[in-house]
């Protein structure tokens, strides 16, 4: 496992971030922690320092492009980064409404790129390791990028385009010593989830996501998608004729409302 001694984590207050955080924290390691909600941020800062880590917490939108590169710009030389931050919502009476899509793309794919952009160019910049590693860029994605769902258009394309987007650039920014993944997990209980009164096949603690996201990463995996069968499920059923696809995903339940931080 590769050794990331500075971390920079953004929606780092609940959620998958939250879990990420704990299981990086350990002496020696120093934690650049970004998020909204200040109590909640400052008590996963605490958990952290609690596990001997240095912690570095900012409040931070990810919606403000300048003030995201200034943070990133100013936390140093970095490890690893990941683009964590993300809301989801459902359909309301089988209608999206028009402040919940603008909401989710400006957080998701607008709030990512002001996340990946500013690091991807921090990370080119700094030195490489002996392993010839100049740092990793992670994407929390999910396994909604992988089949358009009626139930939550706005959020499936916002993480499809999160994934296209980092498996795409992966490529070259391999070639310059930065290695990007694209993460596409499948339920996990957390507070996105917890408004969810359907059943979610596979869901998962966000202790065991975290575990598998950052082997996927030290691996250098460009997608982790799990669980596998269901990232298989999903990708068998995208290749259906559309109208085929729709009809069945349109059967099931739907999502909550109301956006939830992720």
């Amino acid at each position: 496992m590769p050794d990331h001694r500075s971390v920079l984590i953004t929606g780092a207050s609940s959620g998958i971030g939250r879990a990420l955080a704990l299981a990086l924290a350990a002496p020696g390691a120093t934690l650049h922690l970004g998020g909204r909600d200040g109590a909640r941020l400052e008590a996963t800062a605490d958990a952290c320092r609690a596990r001997g880590a240095a912690v570095r917490p900012a409040r931070v939108d990810v919606c403000d492009a300048d003030g995201m590169a200034a943070w990133i710009a100013g936390a140093g030389r970095l490890d690893l980064v990941i683009a964590n931050a993300g809301i989801s919502a459902g359909s309301f009476a089988g209608r999206e409404t028009a402040a919940q899509a603008r909401a989710i793309f400006a957080v998701n794919l607008d709030g990512m790129l002001n996340t990946a952009l500013p690091a991807l160019a921090a990370l080119r910049a700094q030195p490489p390791g002996a392993d010839g590693v100049r740092g990793r860029l992670a994407v929390i994605a999910s396994i909604a990028a992988l089949i358009p769902a009626p139930a939550a258009p706005s959020y499936a394309a916002s993480k499809a385009a999160a994934d296209a987007w980092t498996v795409a650039t992966a490529p070259l920014a391999r070639r310059d010593g930065v290695l990007l993944s694209s993460i596409c997990p499948g339920f996990i209980r957390t507070p996105m989830t917890d408004g969810n009164r359907f059943p979610m096949p596979g869901l998962m603690d966000a202790e065991r996501a975290a575990r598998i996201i950052l082997r996927g990463i030290a691996a250098g995996r460009v997608r982790v998608a799990f669980p596998w069968w269901m990232a298989a499920g999903a990708r068998a059923t995208a290749l259906l004729p559309a109208g085929i696809t729709g009809r069945m995903l349109s059967r099931g339940p739907r999502k909550r409302g109301l956006p939830a931080d992720g």
